[in-house]
Protein backbone atom coordinates (compact mmCIF):
# COMPACT_ATOMS: atom_id res chain seq x y z
CA UNK A 1 0.00 0.00 0.00
CA UNK A 2 2.98 2.33 0.36
CA UNK A 3 3.38 2.21 -3.42
CA UNK A 4 -0.32 2.89 -3.89
CA UNK A 5 -0.21 5.90 -1.52
CA UNK A 6 3.19 7.55 -2.02
CA UNK A 7 4.10 10.48 0.21
CA UNK A 8 3.18 13.66 -1.70
CA UNK A 9 5.56 16.59 -1.33
CA UNK A 10 6.00 20.06 -2.84
CA UNK A 11 9.12 21.27 -1.02
CA UNK A 12 11.76 19.01 0.50
CA UNK A 13 13.44 19.30 3.89
CA UNK A 14 15.88 21.90 2.53
CA UNK A 15 13.10 24.09 1.18
CA UNK A 16 13.70 23.17 -2.46
CA UNK A 17 10.68 22.88 -4.75
CA UNK A 18 10.40 19.25 -5.88
CA UNK A 19 6.96 19.46 -7.52
CA UNK A 20 7.42 22.23 -10.07
CA UNK A 21 3.78 22.25 -11.14
CA UNK A 22 3.16 24.38 -8.03
CA UNK A 23 6.10 26.74 -8.56
CA UNK A 24 3.99 29.67 -9.74
CA UNK A 25 1.53 29.20 -6.89
CA UNK A 26 4.18 29.49 -4.17
CA UNK A 27 3.86 33.25 -3.91
CA UNK A 28 5.52 35.54 -1.40
CA UNK A 29 2.12 36.30 0.13
CA UNK A 30 1.31 32.61 0.67
CA UNK A 31 4.78 31.76 2.00
CA UNK A 32 4.70 34.64 4.46
CA UNK A 33 1.17 33.77 5.61
CA UNK A 34 2.16 30.16 6.28
CA UNK A 35 5.37 31.21 8.02
CA UNK A 36 3.74 33.86 10.20
CA UNK A 37 0.91 31.59 11.32
CA UNK A 38 3.29 28.74 12.08
CA UNK A 39 5.56 30.98 14.15
CA UNK A 40 2.52 32.44 15.92
CA UNK A 41 1.12 29.09 17.01
CA UNK A 42 4.54 27.77 18.07
CA UNK A 43 5.12 30.83 20.24
CA UNK A 44 1.62 30.37 21.68
CA UNK A 45 2.34 26.70 22.33
CA UNK A 46 5.58 27.40 24.18
CA UNK A 47 3.93 30.14 26.22
CA UNK A 48 1.11 27.79 27.19
CA UNK A 49 3.58 25.17 28.41
CA UNK A 50 5.36 27.84 30.47
CA UNK A 51 2.06 29.00 31.98
CA UNK A 52 1.12 25.42 32.85
CA UNK A 53 4.45 24.87 34.60
CA UNK A 54 3.77 28.03 36.63
CA UNK A 55 0.34 26.75 37.66
CA UNK A 56 -1.50 29.38 35.61
CA UNK A 57 -3.02 26.84 33.16
CA UNK A 58 -4.24 23.28 33.61
CA UNK A 59 -2.86 20.20 31.88
CA UNK A 60 -1.94 21.15 28.32
CA UNK A 61 -1.26 19.08 25.13
CA UNK A 62 1.66 20.53 23.12
CA UNK A 63 1.65 20.35 19.32
CA UNK A 64 5.15 21.59 18.44
CA UNK A 65 6.28 19.84 15.27
CA UNK A 66 2.77 19.72 13.79
CA UNK A 67 2.53 23.41 12.81
CA UNK A 68 2.60 22.82 9.05
CA UNK A 69 -0.24 20.29 9.24
CA UNK A 70 -2.45 22.57 11.31
CA UNK A 71 -1.73 25.90 9.63
CA UNK A 72 -1.65 24.61 6.06
CA UNK A 73 -5.03 22.92 6.43
CA UNK A 74 -6.78 25.70 8.36
CA UNK A 75 -5.62 28.40 5.91
CA UNK A 76 -7.35 26.49 3.11
CA UNK A 77 -10.76 26.96 4.75
CA UNK A 78 -13.31 29.64 3.94
CA UNK A 79 -14.91 31.72 6.67
CA UNK A 80 -18.25 29.88 6.56
CA UNK A 81 -16.72 26.39 6.77
CA UNK A 82 -16.82 24.12 9.83
CA UNK A 83 -13.76 23.11 11.86
CA UNK A 84 -13.90 20.13 14.21
CA UNK A 85 -10.72 19.95 16.33
CA UNK A 86 -9.24 17.48 18.77
CA UNK A 87 -7.68 18.60 22.04
CA UNK A 88 -4.35 19.13 20.19
CA UNK A 89 -5.60 21.30 17.32
CA UNK A 90 -5.58 24.72 18.97
CA UNK A 91 -3.00 25.74 16.35
CA UNK A 92 -5.63 25.13 13.67
CA UNK A 93 -8.34 26.98 15.60
CA UNK A 94 -6.01 29.95 16.18
CA UNK A 95 -5.25 30.04 12.46
CA UNK A 96 -8.96 29.84 11.61
CA UNK A 97 -9.79 32.75 13.91
CA UNK A 98 -10.50 31.78 17.52
CA UNK A 99 -9.60 34.51 20.01
CA UNK A 100 -6.26 33.77 21.66
CA UNK A 101 -7.31 34.83 25.16
CA UNK A 102 -10.32 32.51 24.94
CA UNK A 103 -8.01 29.66 24.07
CA UNK A 104 -5.97 30.39 27.19
CA UNK A 105 -9.22 30.45 29.17
CA UNK A 106 -10.12 27.03 27.77
CA UNK A 107 -6.89 25.58 29.17
CA UNK A 108 -7.83 27.10 32.51
CA UNK A 109 -10.95 24.97 32.36
CA UNK A 110 -13.20 27.93 31.63
CA UNK A 111 -16.51 27.65 29.79
CA UNK A 112 -15.79 30.90 27.93
CA UNK A 113 -12.91 29.20 26.18
CA UNK A 114 -15.36 27.11 24.16
CA UNK A 115 -17.04 30.11 22.54
CA UNK A 116 -15.79 30.96 19.01
CA UNK A 117 -16.25 34.36 17.34
CA UNK A 118 -19.77 34.91 16.00
CA UNK A 119 -18.63 34.51 12.40
CA UNK A 120 -16.70 31.24 12.94
CA UNK A 121 -18.00 27.69 13.06
CA UNK A 122 -15.52 26.05 15.42
CA UNK A 123 -16.75 23.01 17.33
CA UNK A 124 -15.56 22.56 20.94
CA UNK A 125 -12.35 20.48 21.12
CA UNK A 126 -13.03 16.75 21.35
CA UNK A 127 -11.13 15.10 24.19
CA UNK A 128 -12.74 11.64 23.77
CA UNK A 129 -10.92 10.02 20.87
CA UNK A 130 -12.66 10.15 17.45
CA UNK A 131 -16.09 11.29 18.70
CA UNK A 132 -15.84 14.45 16.60
CA UNK A 133 -15.76 12.50 13.31
CA UNK A 134 -19.47 11.51 13.23
CA UNK A 135 -20.33 15.03 14.44
CA UNK A 136 -18.42 16.53 11.52
CA UNK A 137 -20.05 14.14 9.06
CA UNK A 138 -23.45 15.19 10.39
CA UNK A 139 -22.67 18.90 10.09
CA UNK A 140 -21.41 18.41 6.54
CA UNK A 141 -24.58 16.48 5.69
CA UNK A 142 -26.68 19.37 7.03
CA UNK A 143 -24.80 21.81 4.79
CA UNK A 144 -25.42 19.54 1.82
CA UNK A 145 -29.15 19.36 2.57
CA UNK A 146 -29.25 23.17 2.76
CA UNK A 147 -27.51 23.37 -0.65
CA UNK A 148 -24.88 25.62 0.91
CA UNK A 149 -21.30 25.98 -0.32
CA UNK A 150 -19.87 25.31 3.14
CA UNK A 151 -17.63 22.31 3.81
CA UNK A 152 -16.24 20.82 7.00
CA UNK A 153 -12.84 19.63 8.11
CA UNK A 154 -12.32 17.23 10.99
CA UNK A 155 -8.97 16.58 12.64
CA UNK A 156 -7.91 13.32 14.29
CA UNK A 157 -4.75 11.42 15.14
CA UNK A 158 -3.47 7.99 14.20
CA UNK A 159 -4.87 6.49 17.40
CA UNK A 160 -8.38 7.59 16.42
CA UNK A 161 -8.37 5.21 13.46
CA UNK A 162 -8.65 2.31 15.94
CA UNK A 163 -11.94 3.66 17.26
CA UNK A 164 -15.40 2.72 16.03
CA UNK A 165 -16.35 6.39 15.61
CA UNK A 166 -13.71 6.71 12.89
CA UNK A 167 -15.26 3.91 10.81
CA UNK A 168 -18.83 5.02 11.48
CA UNK A 169 -17.94 8.58 10.47
CA UNK A 170 -16.25 7.46 7.26
CA UNK A 171 -19.13 5.17 6.37
CA UNK A 172 -21.73 7.90 6.94
CA UNK A 173 -19.68 10.44 4.99
CA UNK A 174 -19.30 8.02 2.11
CA UNK A 175 -22.92 6.86 1.97
CA UNK A 176 -24.28 10.41 1.94
CA UNK A 177 -21.36 11.91 -0.02
CA UNK A 178 -21.03 14.80 2.38
CA UNK A 179 -18.68 17.79 1.86
CA UNK A 180 -16.09 16.72 4.44
CA UNK A 181 -12.30 16.62 4.64
CA UNK A 182 -11.11 13.95 7.04
CA UNK A 183 -7.72 15.29 8.09
CA UNK A 184 -5.53 12.77 9.86
CA UNK A 185 -2.40 14.05 11.59
CA UNK A 186 -0.34 10.91 11.78
CA UNK A 187 2.23 11.94 14.37
CA UNK A 188 3.19 8.26 14.58
CA UNK A 189 2.48 7.77 18.24
CA UNK A 190 -0.82 7.50 20.17
CA UNK A 191 0.19 8.72 23.65
CA UNK A 192 2.98 6.16 24.15
CA UNK A 193 1.99 3.54 21.55
CA UNK A 194 3.92 3.69 18.24
CA UNK A 195 1.92 3.31 15.05
CA UNK A 196 3.34 -0.14 14.25
CA UNK A 197 1.63 -1.38 17.44
CA UNK A 198 -1.50 0.64 16.72
CA UNK A 199 -2.32 -0.98 13.38
CA UNK A 200 -1.13 -3.55 10.87
CA UNK A 201 -1.98 -1.35 7.87
CA UNK A 202 0.97 0.23 6.09
CA UNK A 203 -0.83 3.58 5.74
CA UNK A 204 -3.84 5.37 7.17
CA UNK A 205 -4.75 6.64 3.69
CA UNK A 206 -5.60 3.10 2.56
CA UNK A 207 -8.40 2.93 5.12
CA UNK A 208 -10.50 5.07 2.78
CA UNK A 209 -10.58 2.28 0.17
CA UNK A 210 -13.23 0.26 2.03
CA UNK A 211 -15.54 3.27 1.96
CA UNK A 212 -14.79 4.38 -1.63
CA UNK A 213 -13.37 7.62 -0.26
CA UNK A 214 -10.57 9.24 -2.28
CA UNK A 215 -7.43 9.32 -0.15
CA UNK A 216 -4.02 10.93 -0.28
CA UNK A 217 -0.88 10.59 1.84
CA UNK A 218 1.13 13.78 2.21
CA UNK A 219 4.20 15.12 3.96
CA UNK A 220 2.51 16.79 6.92
CA UNK A 221 5.62 18.88 7.60
CA UNK A 222 5.45 20.47 4.13
CA UNK A 223 3.13 23.42 4.70
CA UNK A 224 2.67 24.06 0.98
CA UNK A 225 1.67 20.48 0.25
CA UNK A 226 -0.77 20.50 3.18
CA UNK A 227 -2.32 23.76 2.00
CA UNK A 228 -2.77 22.79 -1.65
CA UNK A 229 -3.99 19.23 -0.99
CA UNK A 230 -6.50 20.44 1.60
CA UNK A 231 -7.69 23.16 -0.74
CA UNK A 232 -8.10 20.58 -3.51
CA UNK A 233 -10.15 18.33 -1.19
CA UNK A 234 -12.34 21.24 -0.06
CA UNK A 235 -12.98 22.23 -3.69
CA UNK A 236 -14.05 18.67 -4.49
CA UNK A 237 -16.35 18.72 -1.45
CA UNK A 238 -17.99 21.99 -2.51
CA UNK A 239 -18.53 20.63 -6.02
CA UNK A 240 -20.54 17.71 -4.65
CA UNK A 241 -17.83 15.08 -5.02
CA UNK A 242 -18.04 13.91 -1.43
CA UNK A 243 -15.41 13.41 1.27
CA UNK A 244 -11.63 13.05 1.05
CA UNK A 245 -9.31 11.36 3.54
CA UNK A 246 -5.93 13.06 3.98
CA UNK A 247 -3.13 11.38 5.90
CA UNK A 248 -0.61 14.05 6.88
CA UNK A 249 2.53 12.31 8.14
CA UNK A 250 4.05 14.51 10.83
CA UNK A 251 5.69 14.33 14.26
CA UNK A 252 5.18 15.86 17.70
CA UNK A 253 8.43 16.84 19.34
CA UNK A 254 7.25 16.96 22.90
CA UNK A 255 5.06 15.13 25.36
CA UNK A 256 1.53 13.89 24.78
CA UNK A 257 0.48 16.36 27.50
CA UNK A 258 2.26 18.24 30.25
CA UNK A 259 1.33 15.31 32.53
CA UNK A 260 3.36 12.92 30.35
CA UNK A 261 7.03 11.92 30.37
CA UNK A 262 7.89 10.99 26.74
CA UNK A 263 11.43 9.93 27.69
CA UNK A 264 9.89 6.77 29.15
CA UNK A 265 8.84 5.49 25.73
CA UNK A 266 11.07 7.20 23.13
CA UNK A 267 14.47 8.85 22.71
CA UNK A 268 13.80 12.58 23.04
CA UNK A 269 17.19 13.56 21.59
CA UNK A 270 16.37 11.66 18.39
CA UNK A 271 12.87 13.11 18.44
CA UNK A 272 14.30 16.62 18.21
CA UNK A 273 16.39 15.60 15.20
CA UNK A 274 13.23 15.40 13.07
CA UNK A 275 13.09 18.14 10.38
CA UNK A 276 11.48 21.35 11.58
CA UNK A 277 8.45 22.39 9.47
CA UNK A 278 8.97 26.09 10.19
CA UNK A 279 12.63 26.00 9.18
CA UNK A 280 11.59 24.31 5.93
CA UNK A 281 9.37 27.26 4.95
CA UNK A 282 12.10 29.67 6.01
CA UNK A 283 14.60 27.94 3.72
CA UNK A 284 12.09 28.01 0.86
CA UNK A 285 11.55 31.74 1.35
CA UNK A 286 15.28 32.38 1.31
CA UNK A 287 15.70 30.34 -1.90
CA UNK A 288 12.92 32.39 -3.53
CA UNK A 289 14.25 35.76 -2.31
CA UNK A 290 11.20 36.34 -0.11
CA UNK A 291 13.10 36.54 3.21
CA UNK A 292 13.30 39.94 4.92
CA UNK A 293 15.15 39.75 8.26
CA UNK A 294 13.91 43.13 9.47
CA UNK A 295 10.28 42.33 8.64
CA UNK A 296 10.55 38.94 10.38
CA UNK A 297 11.97 40.58 13.52
CA UNK A 298 9.05 43.01 13.59
CA UNK A 299 6.64 40.14 13.01
CA UNK A 300 8.03 38.20 15.99
CA UNK A 301 7.69 41.25 18.23
CA UNK A 302 4.06 41.70 17.12
CA UNK A 303 3.31 38.08 17.96
CA UNK A 304 4.98 38.39 21.37
CA UNK A 305 2.85 41.44 22.11
CA UNK A 306 -0.31 39.64 21.00
CA UNK A 307 0.46 36.69 23.26
CA UNK A 308 1.27 38.81 26.32
CA UNK A 309 -1.89 40.85 25.75
CA UNK A 310 -3.94 37.64 25.56
CA UNK A 311 -2.39 36.37 28.81
CA UNK A 312 -3.23 39.62 30.60
CA UNK A 313 -6.78 39.50 29.24
CA UNK A 314 -7.13 35.89 30.44
CA UNK A 315 -5.95 36.79 33.93
CA UNK A 316 -8.23 39.83 34.15
CA UNK A 317 -11.29 37.76 33.28
CA UNK A 318 -14.06 37.68 35.88
CA UNK A 319 -13.93 34.67 38.23
CA UNK A 320 -15.80 31.62 36.90
CA UNK A 321 -19.36 31.09 38.04
CA UNK A 322 -20.41 28.08 40.11
CA UNK A 323 -23.48 27.95 37.87
CA UNK A 324 -21.30 26.76 34.99
CA UNK A 325 -20.77 23.43 36.77
CA UNK A 326 -24.49 22.72 37.00
CA UNK A 327 -26.57 24.61 34.45
CA UNK A 328 -25.80 23.03 31.07
CA UNK A 329 -26.79 19.39 31.40
CA UNK A 330 -30.47 19.45 32.40
CA UNK A 331 -33.27 21.72 31.19
CA UNK A 332 -34.66 21.61 34.74
CA UNK A 333 -32.01 20.94 37.36
CA UNK A 334 -32.94 17.97 39.63
CA UNK A 335 -33.51 18.82 43.30
CA UNK A 336 -30.41 16.88 44.38
CA UNK A 337 -28.17 18.95 42.10
CA UNK A 338 -29.94 22.16 43.08
CA UNK A 339 -29.07 21.42 46.72
CA UNK A 340 -25.46 20.66 45.80
CA UNK A 341 -25.26 23.89 43.85
CA UNK A 342 -26.52 25.92 46.79
CA UNK A 343 -24.20 24.13 49.22
CA UNK A 344 -21.24 24.88 46.96
CA UNK A 345 -22.19 28.55 46.81
CA UNK A 346 -22.55 28.65 50.58
CA UNK A 347 -19.14 27.01 50.97
CA UNK A 348 -17.52 29.64 48.76
CA UNK A 349 -19.17 32.37 50.84
CA UNK A 350 -17.81 30.80 54.01
CA UNK A 351 -21.12 29.53 55.32
CA UNK A 352 -20.50 26.71 57.79
CA UNK A 353 -23.29 24.20 58.25
CA UNK A 354 -23.51 20.46 58.71
CA UNK A 355 -24.07 18.41 55.56
CA UNK A 356 -27.03 16.00 55.74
Amino acid sequence: MLAEFPLQQIIDEEGNIVNHSYKEQITKELALSLYRNMKRIRMFDRKAISLQRQGRLGTYPPFEGQEAAQVGSALALKDHDWLFPTYRDHGATLTFGIDMHRLFLYWQGRLEGLVPPDNKRIFPPAVPIATQIPHAAGAAWAEKKKNSSAAAIVYFGDGATSEGDFHEGLNFASVFQVPLVLFNQNNQIAISVPIEKQMNSKTIAQKGIAYEIPSVRIDGNDAFCVYFETKKALTAARQGNGPTLIEAVTWRYGAHTTADDPSRYRDQDKSREKPDPIERVEKCMKHAGYWDEHAITLMNKEIETEIETAVMKMEKAAPPSVDDLFDYTYHHLPDSLSRQKQQFKDFLRGVNYEHH
